[in-house]
């Protein structure tokens, strides 16, 4: 397994849509392997998506059991956890409610910015080997599913933010 490169804000295949997948082999299992990987070097990332690190194809990574379990906030607390889910073609049949939050995104480091994003969500996947699952997620995890799959369509958060004035500079916290 290795740590791929994370493409930043304001690369153009940021902008792309991805493309589904088609071949569930070794060579996609080896790459959904170096991109958790990726995300799990990455200190609070919650989910990352294949074309955050060049890769065109309709793959998602989400997990938010770590930070569901330190009950941050009321979105947070009121989540569902459905642990480790890879998404492959995943496809949203079913949106509920809405709610803002905050989102970041390891593709534009240095900010956060306040998001509308449906409270609860049911979706299909594919796993790496082709089998097809469907999942519910509430709070958080709606949220992080949401954000990751809107890179697969060519989005950042940057592009859903409630108003331009809800951008914020990343709070950057060293020791001392």
């Amino acid at each position: 397994m290795a740590v791929l490169e994370v493409v930043s804000y304001p690369d153009e295949r940021l902008k792309r849509v991805s493309d589904p997948v088609v071949q569930f082999d070794e060579a996609l299992q080896s790459f959904v392997a170096d991109l958790e990987q990726t995300m799990r070097a990455s200190p609070g990332a919650v989910g990352i998506a294949a074309p955050q690190v060049g890769r065109l194809q309709r793959i998602v990574i989400v997990d938010v059991s770590s930070v569901i379990n330190r009950n941050r906030t009321k979105e947070q607390q009121n989540s569902s956890s459905n642990g480790c889910m890879i998404l492959i073609n995943p496809e949203i049949a079913r949106a509920e409610g809405r709610v803002v939050g905050r989102e970041g995104c390891l593709s534009v480091p240095d900010f956060t910015g306040n998001v509308a994003r449906a409270a609860a969500i049911s979706l299909t996947a594919f796993d790496p080997a082709g089998r097809r699952h469907e999942y519910r997620c509430k709070g958080f995890e709606a949220r992080a599913v949401q954000h990751e799959a809107d890179h697969l369509d060519g989005l950042l958060f940057l592009d859903r933010l409630v108003s331009p004035r809800e951008l914020f500079r990343r709070k950057i916290y060293r020791s001392i």
